[in-house]
């Protein structure tokens, strides 16, 4: 393994109280200095994508604005802030946290995940988010 996992979770959010969005920065600015773990997209189609479609985020400016200048994490806040007019529909961000909070991974990508970590797939882990969690922590041990 060649570079640093990204171990916030999706299930966490910043001051604007979206969830994965410190995932996604971080993510990308990992990337773009070369440092993202080999495997990990630099901004995915998955919770990425949502991200920026539940805040109505154009996918490239966002990438450009976050691989050109690598802000602190309160600094791209506020450039989402900016785009949005100074503020964000707390009802769509509701909703985003929502859909984050009860994607469920398919049966095969949760035996994936699963089996590496040591864990019996009894199905009583069936949310992508813990899923997610325990794959970062698996490929973190790995690299160790």
């Amino acid at each position: 393994m060649a570079g640093i996992v990204p171990l916030i979770s999706s299930g966490v959010a910043g001051p604007l109280g979206v969830l994965h969005l410190p995932r996604l920065w971080c993510k990308t600015i990992l990337g773009a200095k070369g440092q993202l773990a080999d495997g990990y997209d630099q901004c995915g189609m998955g919770y990425d994508q949502m991200v920026l479609d539940g805040l109505g985020l154009d996918r490239d400016a966002t990438l450009k604005y976050l691989t050109d200048n690598i802000p602190s994490y309160p600094e791209f806040e506020k450039w989402i802030l900016d785009q949005k007019g100074g503020s964000l529909d707390s009802n769509a961000i509701a909703e985003l946290n929502s859909a984050i909070q009860g994607y469920n991974h398919t049966d095969e990508t949760r035996a994936s995940i699963l089996g590496p970590a040591g864990i019996t797939d009894d199905g009583s882990i069936l949310d992508a988010v813990n899923l997610n969690n325990l794959d970062d922590w698996t490929e973190f041990h790995a690299g160790l």
